[in-house]
Protein backbone atom coordinates (compact mmCIF):
# COMPACT_ATOMS: atom_id res chain seq x y z
CA UNK A 1 0.00 0.00 0.00
CA UNK A 2 1.57 3.46 -1.17
CA UNK A 3 1.03 5.74 2.15
CA UNK A 4 1.97 8.91 0.13
CA UNK A 5 -1.24 9.65 -0.74
CA UNK A 6 -2.63 8.89 3.10
CA UNK A 7 -0.19 11.74 4.17
CA UNK A 8 -1.29 13.85 1.79
CA UNK A 9 -4.61 13.68 3.10
CA UNK A 10 -3.21 14.52 6.59
CA UNK A 11 -2.26 17.85 4.83
CA UNK A 12 -5.52 18.37 3.29
CA UNK A 13 -7.20 17.69 6.69
CA UNK A 14 -5.12 20.31 8.36
CA UNK A 15 -5.64 23.37 6.23
CA UNK A 16 -7.70 26.06 8.25
CA UNK A 17 -10.88 25.71 6.09
CA UNK A 18 -11.30 21.92 6.48
CA UNK A 19 -10.26 22.13 10.12
CA UNK A 20 -13.32 24.69 10.90
CA UNK A 21 -15.69 22.26 8.49
CA UNK A 22 -14.90 19.28 10.70
CA UNK A 23 -15.17 21.41 14.15
CA UNK A 24 -19.01 22.70 12.77
CA UNK A 25 -19.83 19.07 11.58
CA UNK A 26 -19.14 17.10 14.60
CA UNK A 27 -21.07 19.93 17.11
CA UNK A 28 -23.88 20.35 14.38
CA UNK A 29 -23.79 16.34 14.92
CA UNK A 30 -23.83 16.47 18.61
CA UNK A 31 -26.67 18.67 18.74
CA UNK A 32 -28.51 17.03 16.47
CA UNK A 33 -28.00 13.55 18.86
CA UNK A 34 -29.43 15.71 21.56
CA UNK A 35 -32.95 16.67 19.99
CA UNK A 36 -34.77 13.87 19.69
CA UNK A 37 -36.45 13.11 16.17
CA UNK A 38 -34.74 15.48 13.61
CA UNK A 39 -31.03 13.07 13.14
CA UNK A 40 -28.21 12.99 10.55
CA UNK A 41 -30.33 12.06 7.53
CA UNK A 42 -32.64 14.89 8.23
CA UNK A 43 -29.88 17.37 9.23
CA UNK A 44 -27.92 16.48 5.98
CA UNK A 45 -30.68 16.73 3.69
CA UNK A 46 -31.33 20.18 4.62
CA UNK A 47 -28.07 21.13 4.55
CA UNK A 48 -27.59 19.90 1.07
CA UNK A 49 -27.74 23.83 -0.69
CA UNK A 50 -25.32 24.94 1.74
CA UNK A 51 -22.80 22.29 0.47
CA UNK A 52 -23.41 24.11 -2.97
CA UNK A 53 -20.97 26.98 -1.61
CA UNK A 54 -18.20 24.75 0.28
CA UNK A 55 -15.55 22.92 -2.20
CA UNK A 56 -16.37 19.35 -2.08
CA UNK A 57 -13.83 17.90 0.19
CA UNK A 58 -14.52 20.60 2.83
CA UNK A 59 -18.52 19.71 2.75
CA UNK A 60 -17.69 15.63 2.61
CA UNK A 61 -15.97 16.34 5.67
CA UNK A 62 -18.53 18.25 7.70
CA UNK A 63 -21.58 16.39 6.52
CA UNK A 64 -19.24 13.13 7.86
CA UNK A 65 -18.59 14.68 10.95
CA UNK A 66 -22.96 15.56 11.41
CA UNK A 67 -23.34 11.83 10.97
CA UNK A 68 -20.79 10.03 13.28
CA UNK A 69 -20.92 13.55 16.22
CA UNK A 70 -24.92 12.90 16.04
CA UNK A 71 -24.13 9.06 17.41
CA UNK A 72 -22.64 10.73 20.53
CA UNK A 73 -25.14 13.47 21.07
CA UNK A 74 -27.95 10.75 21.26
CA UNK A 75 -26.04 9.36 24.58
CA UNK A 76 -26.78 12.46 26.53
CA UNK A 77 -30.44 12.18 26.20
CA UNK A 78 -30.63 8.37 26.43
CA UNK A 79 -28.96 8.77 29.96
CA UNK A 80 -29.77 12.16 31.49
CA UNK A 81 -33.39 11.99 29.90
CA UNK A 82 -34.41 8.00 28.98
CA UNK A 83 -34.57 9.66 25.94
CA UNK A 84 -32.90 8.74 23.12
CA UNK A 85 -31.76 11.20 20.72
CA UNK A 86 -30.82 8.73 17.50
CA UNK A 87 -32.17 5.62 16.83
CA UNK A 88 -28.88 4.16 17.40
CA UNK A 89 -28.81 5.12 21.06
CA UNK A 90 -32.30 3.12 22.11
CA UNK A 91 -30.44 0.06 23.78
CA UNK A 92 -28.11 2.75 25.54
CA UNK A 93 -31.41 3.89 27.25
CA UNK A 94 -31.45 0.40 29.30
CA UNK A 95 -28.61 1.06 31.36
CA UNK A 96 -27.21 4.39 30.90
CA UNK A 97 -30.66 5.71 32.38
CA UNK A 98 -30.66 3.54 35.50
CA UNK A 99 -26.97 4.63 36.33
CA UNK A 100 -28.38 8.23 36.16
CA UNK A 101 -30.60 7.07 38.92
CA UNK A 102 -27.65 5.80 41.08
CA UNK A 103 -26.26 8.98 40.62
CA UNK A 104 -23.39 7.54 38.04
CA UNK A 105 -25.14 9.84 35.13
CA UNK A 106 -21.33 11.13 34.52
CA UNK A 107 -19.81 7.62 34.65
CA UNK A 108 -22.31 6.63 31.62
CA UNK A 109 -21.02 9.77 29.91
CA UNK A 110 -17.90 9.14 29.99
CA UNK A 111 -18.05 5.33 29.08
CA UNK A 112 -20.14 6.38 26.25
CA UNK A 113 -17.10 8.97 25.50
CA UNK A 114 -13.83 6.99 25.65
CA UNK A 115 -16.20 4.04 24.24
CA UNK A 116 -17.38 6.39 20.82
CA UNK A 117 -13.40 6.96 20.42
CA UNK A 118 -11.96 3.83 20.66
CA UNK A 119 -14.93 2.38 18.30
CA UNK A 120 -14.41 5.09 15.61
CA UNK A 121 -10.95 5.51 15.84
CA UNK A 122 -10.74 0.99 15.39
CA UNK A 123 -12.96 2.01 12.48
CA UNK A 124 -11.23 4.72 10.44
CA UNK A 125 -7.93 2.50 10.77
CA UNK A 126 -9.53 -0.36 9.74
CA UNK A 127 -10.68 1.96 6.73
CA UNK A 128 -7.85 3.10 5.82
CA UNK A 129 -6.41 -0.40 5.26
CA UNK A 130 -9.22 -2.01 3.85
CA UNK A 131 -10.70 0.84 1.58
CA UNK A 132 -8.00 0.84 -1.30
CA UNK A 133 -8.51 -3.10 -1.38
CA UNK A 134 -12.10 -2.87 -1.80
CA UNK A 135 -11.05 0.00 -4.66
CA UNK A 136 -9.04 -2.25 -6.38
CA UNK A 137 -11.59 -5.54 -6.39
CA UNK A 138 -14.13 -3.19 -7.86
CA UNK A 139 -12.20 -1.88 -10.84
CA UNK A 140 -13.29 -5.47 -12.28
CA UNK A 141 -16.64 -4.58 -11.87
CA UNK A 142 -18.89 -3.77 -15.27
CA UNK A 143 -22.28 -3.16 -15.87
CA UNK A 144 -23.31 -6.52 -15.12
CA UNK A 145 -21.35 -6.20 -12.01
CA UNK A 146 -23.39 -3.17 -10.57
CA UNK A 147 -26.51 -4.16 -11.75
CA UNK A 148 -26.35 -7.54 -9.47
CA UNK A 149 -24.75 -5.07 -6.54
CA UNK A 150 -27.50 -2.81 -6.63
CA UNK A 151 -30.18 -4.89 -6.46
CA UNK A 152 -28.65 -6.93 -3.68
CA UNK A 153 -28.11 -3.57 -1.91
CA UNK A 154 -31.73 -2.52 -2.12
CA UNK A 155 -32.64 -6.07 -1.25
CA UNK A 156 -30.79 -5.80 1.84
CA UNK A 157 -32.13 -2.77 2.87
CA UNK A 158 -35.21 -3.88 3.03
CA UNK A 159 -35.08 -7.45 4.30
CA UNK A 160 -32.93 -6.59 7.02
CA UNK A 161 -34.03 -3.02 8.42
CA UNK A 162 -36.14 -3.31 11.12
CA UNK A 163 -39.69 -3.17 10.79
CA UNK A 164 -41.97 -5.13 8.00
CA UNK A 165 -40.48 -6.48 4.85
CA UNK A 166 -43.43 -6.05 2.74
CA UNK A 167 -43.49 -2.05 3.82
CA UNK A 168 -39.79 -1.88 2.98
CA UNK A 169 -39.75 -3.66 0.01
CA UNK A 170 -43.30 -1.45 -1.09
CA UNK A 171 -41.53 2.06 0.03
CA UNK A 172 -38.01 0.63 -2.37
CA UNK A 173 -40.21 -0.38 -5.29
CA UNK A 174 -41.69 3.13 -4.69
CA UNK A 175 -38.68 4.73 -5.02
CA UNK A 176 -37.35 2.65 -8.02
CA UNK A 177 -40.74 4.18 -9.70
CA UNK A 178 -39.37 7.69 -8.80
CA UNK A 179 -35.96 7.09 -10.55
CA UNK A 180 -37.70 6.87 -14.00
CA UNK A 181 -39.80 9.91 -13.85
CA UNK A 182 -38.42 11.90 -16.93
CA UNK A 183 -36.62 11.56 -20.16
CA UNK A 184 -35.36 8.25 -21.02
CA UNK A 185 -31.72 8.42 -20.83
CA UNK A 186 -31.43 6.20 -24.28
CA UNK A 187 -34.14 6.92 -26.25
CA UNK A 188 -35.18 10.66 -25.46
CA UNK A 189 -38.74 9.28 -24.77
CA UNK A 190 -40.48 11.29 -21.73
CA UNK A 191 -42.16 8.55 -18.78
CA UNK A 192 -44.53 9.83 -16.08
CA UNK A 193 -44.00 13.29 -16.98
CA UNK A 194 -47.70 13.59 -17.38
CA UNK A 195 -46.66 16.76 -19.83
CA UNK A 196 -44.97 18.73 -16.80
CA UNK A 197 -41.42 20.72 -18.34
CA UNK A 198 -40.43 20.63 -14.71
CA UNK A 199 -40.64 16.96 -15.00
CA UNK A 200 -39.42 16.18 -18.04
CA UNK A 201 -35.53 16.34 -16.15
CA UNK A 202 -36.27 14.17 -13.93
CA UNK A 203 -36.83 14.24 -9.78
CA UNK A 204 -34.23 16.01 -8.27
CA UNK A 205 -32.57 14.30 -5.20
CA UNK A 206 -32.64 17.18 -2.71
CA UNK A 207 -36.09 18.41 -2.50
CA UNK A 208 -37.28 14.55 -1.97
CA UNK A 209 -34.35 14.07 0.14
CA UNK A 210 -35.61 17.52 2.40
CA UNK A 211 -39.06 16.73 2.38
CA UNK A 212 -38.82 12.76 3.33
CA UNK A 213 -36.39 13.20 6.13
CA UNK A 214 -36.41 17.33 6.74
CA UNK A 215 -40.25 18.12 6.72
CA UNK A 216 -41.34 15.01 7.04
CA UNK A 217 -39.38 14.03 10.64
CA UNK A 218 -40.06 17.48 11.92
CA UNK A 219 -43.81 17.08 11.61
CA UNK A 220 -44.17 13.30 12.68
CA UNK A 221 -41.59 14.04 15.49
CA UNK A 222 -43.94 17.42 16.58
CA UNK A 223 -46.79 15.04 16.70
CA UNK A 224 -45.13 12.85 18.93
CA UNK A 225 -44.12 15.27 20.79
CA UNK A 226 -47.54 16.35 21.14
CA UNK A 227 -48.96 12.95 21.69
CA UNK A 228 -46.01 12.45 24.85
CA UNK A 229 -47.53 14.94 26.93
CA UNK A 230 -45.64 17.11 29.36
CA UNK A 231 -42.16 18.51 28.92
CA UNK A 232 -38.91 16.25 30.23
CA UNK A 233 -36.88 18.25 32.89
CA UNK A 234 -32.92 17.97 32.36
CA UNK A 235 -30.30 18.15 35.16
CA UNK A 236 -28.34 20.85 34.44
CA UNK A 237 -25.05 19.67 36.39
CA UNK A 238 -23.38 16.06 35.47
CA UNK A 239 -20.08 14.72 38.34
CA UNK A 240 -17.64 12.48 38.68
CA UNK A 241 -17.11 12.27 34.61
CA UNK A 242 -14.23 10.11 34.63
CA UNK A 243 -14.90 6.59 35.40
CA UNK A 244 -12.83 4.79 37.77
CA UNK A 245 -10.06 2.25 37.36
CA UNK A 246 -12.65 -0.20 38.01
CA UNK A 247 -15.66 0.83 35.31
CA UNK A 248 -12.82 0.99 32.92
CA UNK A 249 -11.43 -2.61 32.95
CA UNK A 250 -14.85 -4.29 32.99
CA UNK A 251 -16.20 -2.31 29.89
CA UNK A 252 -12.62 -2.66 28.00
CA UNK A 253 -13.59 -6.08 26.80
CA UNK A 254 -17.49 -4.83 25.89
CA UNK A 255 -15.82 -1.69 23.70
CA UNK A 256 -12.85 -4.27 21.68
CA UNK A 257 -15.80 -6.45 20.77
CA UNK A 258 -18.36 -3.58 19.93
CA UNK A 259 -16.05 -2.00 17.86
CA UNK A 260 -15.25 -4.86 15.65
CA UNK A 261 -18.65 -5.30 15.29
CA UNK A 262 -19.71 -2.38 14.59
CA UNK A 263 -17.02 -2.33 12.11
CA UNK A 264 -18.31 -5.28 9.90
CA UNK A 265 -21.92 -4.56 10.26
CA UNK A 266 -21.62 -1.15 8.87
CA UNK A 267 -20.39 -2.23 5.62
CA UNK A 268 -23.29 -4.36 5.30
CA UNK A 269 -26.14 -2.14 2.91
CA UNK A 270 -29.26 -2.09 5.56
CA UNK A 271 -26.76 -2.70 8.59
CA UNK A 272 -25.38 0.63 10.18
CA UNK A 273 -25.30 2.01 13.53
CA UNK A 274 -28.52 0.83 14.74
CA UNK A 275 -28.14 -2.58 14.17
CA UNK A 276 -24.39 -2.42 15.36
CA UNK A 277 -25.80 -1.08 18.58
CA UNK A 278 -28.22 -3.58 19.17
CA UNK A 279 -26.31 -6.31 18.04
CA UNK A 280 -23.47 -5.51 20.57
CA UNK A 281 -25.68 -5.22 23.50
CA UNK A 282 -27.25 -8.23 22.96
CA UNK A 283 -23.40 -10.20 22.48
CA UNK A 284 -22.51 -8.58 25.83
CA UNK A 285 -25.66 -9.82 27.45
CA UNK A 286 -25.44 -13.31 26.42
CA UNK A 287 -21.72 -13.48 26.93
CA UNK A 288 -22.39 -12.08 30.55
CA UNK A 289 -22.38 -14.55 33.48
CA UNK A 290 -24.94 -12.08 35.11
CA UNK A 291 -27.03 -11.20 32.55
CA UNK A 292 -29.72 -10.02 35.06
CA UNK A 293 -27.24 -6.96 35.82
CA UNK A 294 -28.50 -5.74 32.33
CA UNK A 295 -30.95 -3.10 32.59
CA UNK A 296 -30.37 -2.44 35.86
CA UNK A 297 -27.11 -0.18 35.64
CA UNK A 298 -24.03 -2.03 33.73
CA UNK A 299 -21.50 0.02 31.70
CA UNK A 300 -20.77 -2.71 29.71
CA UNK A 301 -24.67 -2.13 28.14
CA UNK A 302 -23.68 1.11 27.69
CA UNK A 303 -19.67 0.68 26.35
CA UNK A 304 -20.47 -1.89 23.57
CA UNK A 305 -23.76 -0.02 22.11
CA UNK A 306 -21.69 3.10 21.76
CA UNK A 307 -18.45 1.93 20.89
CA UNK A 308 -20.70 -0.14 17.91
CA UNK A 309 -22.71 2.16 16.50
CA UNK A 310 -19.69 4.66 16.26
CA UNK A 311 -17.99 2.23 14.29
CA UNK A 312 -20.47 1.26 12.04
CA UNK A 313 -20.89 5.08 11.03
CA UNK A 314 -17.31 4.97 10.05
CA UNK A 315 -17.35 1.94 8.45
CA UNK A 316 -20.70 2.79 6.15
CA UNK A 317 -17.95 5.27 4.13
CA UNK A 318 -16.44 1.81 2.74
CA UNK A 319 -19.19 0.54 0.23
CA UNK A 320 -20.08 4.86 -0.51
CA UNK A 321 -16.63 5.74 -1.70
CA UNK A 322 -15.72 2.49 -3.00
CA UNK A 323 -18.17 1.05 -4.50
CA UNK A 324 -20.52 4.07 -5.25
CA UNK A 325 -23.36 2.24 -3.19
CA UNK A 326 -24.67 3.80 0.26
CA UNK A 327 -25.39 1.12 2.83
CA UNK A 328 -27.94 3.15 4.86
CA UNK A 329 -30.39 6.47 4.37
CA UNK A 330 -27.88 9.01 5.77
CA UNK A 331 -24.92 6.94 3.37
CA UNK A 332 -27.48 7.85 0.52
CA UNK A 333 -27.84 11.85 1.05
CA UNK A 334 -24.01 11.85 1.39
CA UNK A 335 -24.10 10.23 -1.80
CA UNK A 336 -26.58 12.85 -3.25
CA UNK A 337 -23.97 15.65 -1.74
CA UNK A 338 -21.03 14.14 -3.42
CA UNK A 339 -22.90 14.22 -6.78
CA UNK A 340 -24.52 17.51 -6.57
CA UNK A 341 -20.38 18.78 -6.20
CA UNK A 342 -19.61 16.28 -9.77
CA UNK A 343 -17.90 14.09 -7.49
CA UNK A 344 -18.88 10.20 -8.66
CA UNK A 345 -18.19 7.88 -5.43
CA UNK A 346 -16.77 4.39 -7.05
CA UNK A 347 -13.66 2.47 -7.34
CA UNK A 348 -12.07 5.16 -9.95
CA UNK A 349 -13.00 8.28 -6.90
CA UNK A 350 -9.41 6.44 -4.73
CA UNK A 351 -7.48 7.33 -8.12
CA UNK A 352 -8.94 10.43 -9.85
CA UNK A 353 -9.64 12.54 -6.42
CA UNK A 354 -7.17 11.06 -3.49
CA UNK A 355 -7.21 14.34 -1.88
CA UNK A 356 -11.07 14.26 -1.49
CA UNK A 357 -11.01 10.44 -0.78
CA UNK A 358 -8.05 10.21 2.15
CA UNK A 359 -8.83 13.73 2.84
CA UNK A 360 -12.33 12.66 4.54
CA UNK A 361 -11.09 9.20 5.83
CA UNK A 362 -8.30 11.22 7.63
CA UNK A 363 -10.25 13.68 8.99
CA UNK A 364 -12.44 11.18 10.91
CA UNK A 365 -9.50 11.13 13.48
CA UNK A 366 -9.47 14.86 13.84
CA UNK A 367 -13.49 14.70 14.33
CA UNK A 368 -13.03 11.50 16.79
CA UNK A 369 -10.41 13.46 19.13
CA UNK A 370 -13.03 16.64 18.85
CA UNK A 371 -15.76 14.77 20.19
CA UNK A 372 -13.61 13.26 22.58
CA UNK A 373 -12.69 17.00 23.70
CA UNK A 374 -15.83 18.25 23.62
CA UNK A 375 -18.50 15.60 24.82
CA UNK A 376 -18.87 16.32 28.51
CA UNK A 377 -17.68 20.11 28.93
CA UNK A 378 -20.93 20.62 26.22
CA UNK A 379 -23.08 18.19 27.87
CA UNK A 380 -24.73 21.44 30.37
CA UNK A 381 -25.36 23.32 27.38
CA UNK A 382 -26.81 20.89 25.51
CA UNK A 383 -29.32 19.54 28.33
CA UNK A 384 -30.34 23.62 28.10
CA UNK A 385 -30.89 23.31 24.99
CA UNK A 386 -33.31 21.13 25.27
CA UNK A 387 -35.69 23.11 26.81
CA UNK A 388 -36.20 25.19 24.08
CA UNK A 389 -39.76 24.70 23.02
CA UNK A 390 -40.41 22.41 20.02
CA UNK A 391 -43.48 25.25 18.97
CA UNK A 392 -40.17 27.62 18.54
CA UNK A 393 -37.94 25.42 17.24
CA UNK A 394 -39.75 23.73 14.42
CA UNK A 395 -41.05 26.41 12.10
CA UNK A 396 -37.55 27.67 11.94
CA UNK A 397 -36.38 24.66 10.68
CA UNK A 398 -39.09 24.38 8.14
CA UNK A 399 -38.53 28.11 7.02
CA UNK A 400 -34.90 27.58 6.22
CA UNK A 401 -35.53 23.99 4.95
CA UNK A 402 -37.78 25.68 2.24
CA UNK A 403 -35.49 28.30 1.65
CA UNK A 404 -33.24 26.13 0.78
CA UNK A 405 -35.18 24.17 -1.43
CA UNK A 406 -35.44 27.24 -3.15
CA UNK A 407 -31.88 28.37 -3.48
CA UNK A 408 -30.80 25.46 -5.69
CA UNK A 409 -32.47 25.94 -8.77
CA UNK A 410 -34.46 29.09 -7.78
CA UNK A 411 -37.63 27.02 -8.64
CA UNK A 412 -41.32 27.27 -6.62
CA UNK A 413 -41.48 24.18 -7.87
CA UNK A 414 -38.95 22.56 -5.83
CA UNK A 415 -40.73 24.08 -2.78
CA UNK A 416 -43.68 22.13 -3.62
CA UNK A 417 -42.02 19.20 -4.24
CA UNK A 418 -40.47 19.77 -0.65
CA UNK A 419 -44.26 19.67 0.97
CA UNK A 420 -45.38 16.48 -1.13
CA UNK A 421 -42.56 14.34 -0.41
CA UNK A 422 -42.85 15.83 3.47
CA UNK A 423 -46.31 14.83 3.60
CA UNK A 424 -45.77 11.62 2.23
CA UNK A 425 -42.44 11.35 4.93
CA UNK A 426 -44.95 12.03 7.46
CA UNK A 427 -47.43 9.50 6.17
CA UNK A 428 -45.45 7.03 5.81
CA UNK A 429 -43.76 7.45 9.52
CA UNK A 430 -47.06 7.35 10.63
CA UNK A 431 -48.24 4.34 9.37
CA UNK A 432 -44.49 2.55 9.83
CA UNK A 433 -43.19 2.71 6.64
CA UNK A 434 -39.17 3.52 6.85
CA UNK A 435 -38.20 6.31 4.14
CA UNK A 436 -34.69 4.90 3.80
CA UNK A 437 -35.40 2.22 1.57
CA UNK A 438 -37.21 4.49 -1.20
CA UNK A 439 -34.25 7.21 -0.88
CA UNK A 440 -31.75 4.18 -1.21
CA UNK A 441 -33.72 2.74 -3.60
CA UNK A 442 -34.12 6.49 -5.77
CA UNK A 443 -30.53 6.98 -5.58
CA UNK A 444 -29.51 3.68 -6.52
CA UNK A 445 -32.53 3.69 -9.25
CA UNK A 446 -30.05 5.28 -12.25
CA UNK A 447 -27.50 3.01 -11.79
CA UNK A 448 -29.84 -0.29 -11.59
CA UNK A 449 -31.48 0.99 -15.00
CA UNK A 450 -28.53 2.31 -16.82
CA UNK A 451 -26.47 -0.63 -15.82
CA UNK A 452 -29.05 -3.48 -16.74
CA UNK A 453 -29.40 -2.11 -19.97
CA UNK A 454 -26.34 -2.10 -20.59
CA UNK A 455 -25.70 -5.45 -19.47
CA UNK A 456 -28.65 -6.70 -21.82
CA UNK A 457 -26.30 -4.78 -24.80
CA UNK A 458 -23.59 -6.88 -23.88
CA UNK A 459 -25.47 -10.18 -23.73
CA UNK A 460 -27.66 -9.42 -26.90
CA UNK A 461 -31.11 -9.43 -24.48
CA UNK A 462 -29.70 -12.86 -22.80
CA UNK A 463 -30.72 -12.78 -19.23
CA UNK A 464 -28.38 -15.93 -18.30
CA UNK A 465 -25.39 -13.66 -19.23
CA UNK A 466 -25.28 -12.09 -15.58
CA UNK A 467 -24.28 -15.95 -14.57
CA UNK A 468 -21.69 -16.12 -16.68
CA UNK A 469 -19.49 -13.80 -15.04
CA UNK A 470 -18.53 -14.46 -12.06
CA UNK A 471 -18.74 -11.65 -9.47
CA UNK A 472 -21.98 -10.66 -10.88
CA UNK A 473 -22.83 -14.52 -10.52
CA UNK A 474 -22.15 -14.68 -7.07
CA UNK A 475 -24.00 -11.71 -6.39
CA UNK A 476 -26.98 -12.57 -8.01
CA UNK A 477 -26.52 -15.84 -6.21
CA UNK A 478 -26.25 -13.55 -2.74
CA UNK A 479 -29.68 -11.52 -3.95
CA UNK A 480 -31.55 -15.12 -4.19
CA UNK A 481 -30.22 -16.19 -1.13
CA UNK A 482 -31.59 -13.28 0.70
CA UNK A 483 -34.97 -13.13 -1.00
CA UNK A 484 -35.78 -16.64 -0.12
CA UNK A 485 -34.58 -16.83 3.12
CA UNK A 486 -37.16 -15.10 5.32
CA UNK A 487 -39.63 -17.68 3.54
CA UNK A 488 -37.20 -20.51 4.74
CA UNK A 489 -37.33 -19.45 8.06
CA UNK A 490 -41.14 -18.69 7.94
CA UNK A 491 -41.39 -22.38 6.86
CA UNK A 492 -38.96 -23.75 9.44
CA UNK A 493 -41.08 -21.97 12.25
CA UNK A 494 -43.91 -23.98 11.20
CA UNK A 495 -42.82 -26.88 11.16
CA UNK A 496 -40.87 -26.99 14.64
CA UNK A 497 -44.44 -25.47 15.86
CA UNK A 498 -46.14 -28.82 14.25
CA UNK A 499 -43.83 -30.77 16.43
CA UNK A 500 -44.76 -29.43 19.56
CA UNK A 501 -47.11 -31.59 21.40
CA UNK A 502 -50.57 -30.38 22.11
CA UNK A 503 -51.57 -29.70 25.70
Amino acid sequence: MDFAPVIDGFGVVLEPANLLYCLIGVVIGMLVGVLPGLGPAATIAILLPITFEIEAVGAVIMLAGIFYGAQYGGTITSVLLRLPGEASSVVTVFDGHALARQGRAGTALGIAAIGSFVGGTVSVVALSLLAPLVAGFALDFGPPEYTALALLGILLVATISSGSRLKALTAAALGLLLAVVGRDAFTGSERFTFGSLELADGLDFVPIAMGLFGLGEILHSLEQRRTAGAAVHAPTEVHNVWPSRTDLKQSSGAIGRGSVLGFVLGILPGGGAVMASLAAYAVEKRRSKHPERFGQGAVEGVAAPESANNAAATSSFIPLLTLGIPANATMAVIFGALLIQGVRPGPQLLEEDPELFWGVVNSMYLGNVLLLIMSIPLVGLFVRILRVRPAVLAPITVLITLIGAYTVNNSVFDIVLVIAFGALGYLMKKTGFDPGPLVLAFVLGALLEESLRRSLLLFDGDPTGFLTRPISGVLLLAFIIVALLPGIRAVQARREREREPVG
